[in-house]
């Protein structure tokens, strides 16, 4: 990798980041936490849905979908100036995350155990639920259990800037878990440019 910016994001394994993603998709839809507006689109019945129009890359499809229903439910209720969340990081990590996409199509079987764990999930608990997957640390939820939620109700801020690290990244998902089912707080970082 060349120097500049991207070399900032050299710890962030970008398969990483979508499992993460779509694990916290997952645990926010209609038959789980009614966070965002997808009725189990990550889960069995979106399979039975997608698998005809996408036989090979249904689990993307549907990924990709939650993932921008998220984004957009997010954005409408707390988006910030100059700061990132789970679903719109920096744009060259953004530009990286799709150049590899379709490398990730093209090896589609690889990923469907991991798809099929996804569909499965029912439960809230985010941080059990991200543990369970392998997606962070002991050390993750113990830094994000000293995290406090603004006084606004709508939104917690990571404390530390994002600069590029695995680590920020991991405490955005574990902030969710600030929600409640069908009220959902926004985690966001400020961006250390900013």
């Amino acid at each position: 990798m060349m120097g500049g910016a991207s070399s900032i994001y050299n710890d962030i394994d970008l398969a990483w980041l979508m499992r993460l993603r779509t694990v916290v998709a997952r645990l926010g839809e209609m038959d789980c936490a009614r966070w965002w507006n997808s009725q189990g689109q990550l889960g069995r019945q979106g399979v039975t849905v997608l698998r005809r129009g996408f036989p090979r890359t249904h689990y993307f499809a549907q990924a990709k979908s939650v993932q921008m229903i998220a984004a957009a439910r997010c954005a409408e209720i707390f988006d910030p100036p100059a700061s990132v969340n789970l679903w719109r990081l920096t744009d060259d990590l953004e530009d990286r995350l799709d150049s590899i996409w379709e490398g990730w199509l093209e090896a589609a079987a690889t990923w469907q155990p991991f798809f099929e764990r996804v569909a499965a999930l029912k439960a809230v608990d985010v941080a059990a639920a991200l543990k369970d997957f392998d997606l962070v640390t002991d050390a993750d939820i113990e830094a994000h259990a000293k995290i406090k939620k603004s006084s606004d109700g709508r939104s917690i801020q990571i404390p530390e800037k994002f600069e590029g690290h695995r680590r920020t990244v991991a405490l955005l998902a574990l902030s969710f878990s600030a929600s409640a089912p069908g009220s959902l707080v926004v985690p966001y970082a400020r961006k250390a440019d900013a």
